[in-house]
């Protein structure tokens, strides 16, 4: 069994009718689990009742919360909107617990010991969060997949968080929002979206990136081989965690060593399901 972690937001996302625990990491440990991982979180709460209520929720989800860090800075809320199609616009709040995560040997430990670690542009916002990030990441085991799901929101991300966080992965997943804008602050020289992916891999020795395309597909592409399918059809009832259900599934058969192909029909598999349902972390029962 894969350990897999998850560093980063961890949150309420405010929907129009209810809440529902988010966060990109948390969203991706949970479907990693559902793949039959052993799934943890790194991350920050306040000591207040949304911050007992995640802890709550992540127990009867069975998500390891020995990582979680308790702070005197509120736990994040996320407001969202929803348009037609019931793809989500995210206002983030500053100042929150997860601002503050902190690295300490416990952390160390379990990171040693993971195969699959997650992370994305974020939570690397504060200072103080991303000097942790970095120590996290570099206490990884030498084969571990480190995968930079990018994740841009809002103002908070520039060339270096970027750069340096292309650094310390190994795998890459971006959609068709982010591609063009990775292009233009790094300023890579290809025309088109399969040279630039070329050039990225090239460049930082990647192994695998994803790139999402929302209903016109996904690709995936390696240094020797690359996978390209439709997206599912299905009724969107929210797109909420589609992309972090992408990532989870593909990373755990890419450990698994699944060929290129079945382990992206899975993923979008997976996705589709998750577009069908509400919120990030839908029962798979």
């Amino acid at each position: 069994m894969q350990n897999v972690i998850g560093i980063g937001e961890l949150l309420w996302d405010i929907l129009p009718s209810e809440k529902k625990l988010g966060g990109a990491p948390c969203n991706f440990v949970y479907h990693a689990q559902q793949q039959g991982a052993n799934g943890m979180v790194i991350s920050a709460i306040g000591d207040d009742n949304l911050g007992m209520e995640i802890m709550e929720v992540l127990k009867e989800k069975k998500i390891f919360t020995g990582l979680i860090q308790v702070n005197d800075r509120p736990t994040s809320k996320v407001d969202v909107t929803l348009s037609r199609g019931g793809v989500p616009e995210y206002c983030i709040h500053e100042n929150v617990a997860w601002d503050y995560i902190k690295f300490n040997q416990k952390i160390a430990k379990k990171v040693a010991e993971a195969d699959i670690i997650c992370f994305g542009s974020l939570a690397q916002r504060s200072v103080i969060s991303r000097q942790s990030i970095e120590k996290i990441l570099k206490s990884c085991k030498a084969d571990a997949l480190i995968v930079y799901d990018i994740n841009l929101r809002q103002s908070y991300f520039g060339k270096e968080i970027i750069e340096n966080s292309l650094k310390l992965c190994n795998v890459l997943k971006l959609n068709e929002d982010e591609l063009p804008i990775v292009s233009e602050l790094l300023k890579l020289s290809s025309p088109d979206d399969a040279g630039q992916i070329k050039e990225l891999i090239k460049k930082y020795h990647l192994k695998l990136v994803a790139f999402t395309r929302g209903a016109e597909g996904s690709l995936l592409v390696t240094p020797t081989e690359k996978s390209e399918l439709a997206t599912l059809k299905v009724q969107v009832k929210d797109t909420i965690g589609a992309g972090d259900s992408f990532t989870a599934a593909m990373m755990v058969g890419f450990s698994k060593e699944q060929s290129l192909e079945e382990l992206h029909r899975n993923a979008v598999e997976i996705s589709g399901f998750v577009c069908a349902s509400v919120g990030a972390m839908p029962d798979y029962n």
